[in-house]
């Protein structure tokens, strides 16, 4: 009599068991959650819209995952991908007001109203808002973005730099759908505030070079006199010295973990730029943030402007005495209260922000949108900065 074993799957196959148990679990919440808000047997829905609206959310819940793997597979499909992310914008924006409804239906319980008049109000209050906010989150999403204008103080810049504006793009997110025209939009927009330094703070695709070279065309058209560019985390995912390179023929400075100095009058101001800290183990050989490289054969004396794609590199920024770090990534939370989950990962939403003594931290919200083609509560922009000599 002999016996036999089963070998242990292996560590890539638990990966994606694992993977799928996720994906379905969340899958399966982010959809009951708003059936039990829309189609709550309490609301002694006729049949017909009961059966309707059940199958409309199985069906979709199904269909959900299947294109979440086409577009992020192998296949990387740009239209799986347009229809799974605006299918997640919008189970979001329903999912997570179905969870405040559900605080009024408890008010209206405890109001002594009874079902199914209940479940139907909660209902036709979920369905009225959802609604309204992702057409309202479309229509934030594709808009050129509107300009955030600020004064940054810097203790350390010479006065003949007071005055100097710089204008942030960050998260253009080229993607899926084609906005080549907003992009052309979006560089106007920057061309007329005649900044003297324009950065983009990366993040600038989702693919390839040469799957998003339309979209990205526009960008040599932004007129100033210094343009510089980093890496964000998405340029890993799609050849991030590809990118680097479409962008110096561009006419970009693409700053890899170095610098440049500018000079007025005998005054200097340094900007430097390092690669977004994914890139160390992105597989690219000669990436990932180094800021020490960046500033190599800088003064002591300099101030320091340093363009970092996460906020969360400002901690390195304080060690190292920079003055001012610009950054991007958190798009604001992008869609509300999403917002919640990247403050667990990042020291920063949006806006300018003190660091130790010397530090200063300018997030943007960024220009574009990544997944959803939605933004609620969390707008884009073009950030116009004024450097003051304090």
């Amino acid at each position: 009599m002999s016996s036999t074993t089963t070998a242990p799957p292996r560590p890539s196959a638990r990966r994606r068991v694992l993977f799928t148990a996720v994906l379905v679990t969340i899958t399966a919440l982010l959809f009951w959650v708003p059936w039990t808000g829309l189609l709550a047997p309490g609301a002694d829905w006729p049949w017909p819209v009961q059966v309707v609206g059940t199958a409309f959310f199985v069906v979709t819940s199904v269909a959900f995952p299947v294109l979440l793997v086409r577009a992020h597979g192998r296949r990387h499909s740009d239209r799986a991908s347009r229809v799974a992310h605006l299918v997640l914008g919008v189970v979001w924006v329903f999912f997570s007001w179905a969870v405040i409804t559900h605080v009024l239906r408890l008010v209206l319980a405890v109001a002594g109203v009874e079902n199914p008049v209940r479940a139907r109000v909660v209902a036709a209050v979920l369905l009225v808002v959802g609604l309204a906010l992702v057409g309202h989150g479309l229509r934030e999403a594709r808009r050129v973005p509107r300009v955030r204008r600020t004064d940054v103080a810097l203790p350390r810049l010479d006065p003949a730099f007071d005055g100097l504006t710089i204008a942030v793009l960050a998260d253009t997110h080229y993607g899926a759908i084609d906005r080549t025209k907003w992009s052309a939009g979006t560089v106007a927009a920057v061309n007329a505030l005649e900044p003297d330094v324009v950065v983009h703070v990366g993040d600038i695709a989702d693919g390839t070079v040469e799957q998003r070279r339309g979209q990205a065309a526009p960008l040599g058209d932004v007129r100033a006199r210094h343009r510089f560019y980093v890496s964000g985390n998405h340029e890993y995912l799609s050849n991030a010295q590809a990118w680097l390179d479409h962008m110096t023929a561009l006419g970009w400075t693409s700053l890899h973990n170095r610098h440049r100095v500018l000079e007025r009058g005998g005054a200097r101001l340094v900007f430097a730029g390092v690669d977004d800290v994914t890139g160390a183990h992105s597989g690219e050989a000669g990436h990932g943030a180094d800021l020490g490289a960046a500033l190599a054969g800088t003064r002591a004396e300099d101030p320091v402007v340093l363009l970092a794609h996460q906020p969360s590199e400002v901690v390195k920024a304080v060690a190292a005495g920079v003055d001012l770090q610009l950054s991007g990534h958190t798009h604001g939370g992008q869609i509300w209260p999403f917002h919640l989950l990247v403050r667990l990962q990042q020291p920063v939403l949006a806006g300018l922000s003190r660091h130790g003594e010397r530090t200063r931290l300018y997030t943007s919200r960024g220009a574009g949108f990544w997944g959803p083609p939605l933004r609620v509560f969390a707008p884009s922009e073009i950030s116009l900065l004024t450097l003051r000599a304090a």
